[in-house]
């Protein structure tokens, strides 16, 4: 049985509207304005059977800044409705993900307590038009609304669209494992997440 989750956020520089289910009905339709970011979501999603319908739009003309945050902020909020379902879940996700020239890896406790390790050398700024940056400010919206423990590693490589695919496809096969459902009680010593 899926679990699913819809949050909406609505700012002067944001409209966001997105739901999840874990595990997946089979749903990917993302649409966020931004063409690499809705890439690598679809990867997150497919890879991770985790179903998502994202529709946003924001200040882009601006920047793409306030939308790629907000929108890792949504997805973070929504798997932390997921989470607080309170079935027991796997809680702790790990995962490394080849593509061609590069390896990357994450490893992800879902367990409330927010923090983000992310290391990743880009040998190219951009990738198209998408600034590499912007990958740290959705992992951030994601680690402080998910209230998950994330570490994010794009160990080597040479393309830098090859580093951040690698690294989305972990993401989701790893927030997948985390979440998964378990028999027995919650994954902590302390009796709840």
């Amino acid at each position: 049985m899926s679990r699913s989750a819809s949050v909406e956020r609505t700012t002067k520089e944001t409209d966001i509207r997105a739901e999840l289910r874990i595990p997946s009905s089979g749903n990917i339709e993302i649409d966020t304005g931004v063409p690499f970011l809705d890439h690598i979501l679809t990867s997150l999603s497919f890879h991770g059977n985790i179903g998502m319908t994202i529709r946003a739009s924001g200040d882009l003309d601006v920047d793409p800044h306030h939308l790629v945050e907000d929108v890792g902020l949504v997805i973070g909020e929504a798997l932390t409705k997921i989470r607080s379902e309170g079935d027991a879940i796997r809680r702790f996700g790990y995962c490394v993900v080849p593509m061609d020239d590069a390896l990357s890896e994450i490893t992800v406790d879902v367990g409330g307590r927010p923090y983000l390790v992310y290391r990743a050398e880009y040998p190219q700024p951009r990738i198209g038009s998408f600034d590499t940056a912007l990958i740290r400010e959705f992992l951030s919206g994601l680690t402080q609304r998910g209230l998950m423990n994330l570490h994010a590693q794009c160990r080597y490589g040479l393309n830098s669209h090859h580093m951040a695919e690698a690294l989305f496809k972990a993401l989701g096969m790893a927030l997948g494992a985390a979440y998964q459902r378990t028999d027995g009680p919650v994954r902590s010593t302390k009796g709840t997440l």
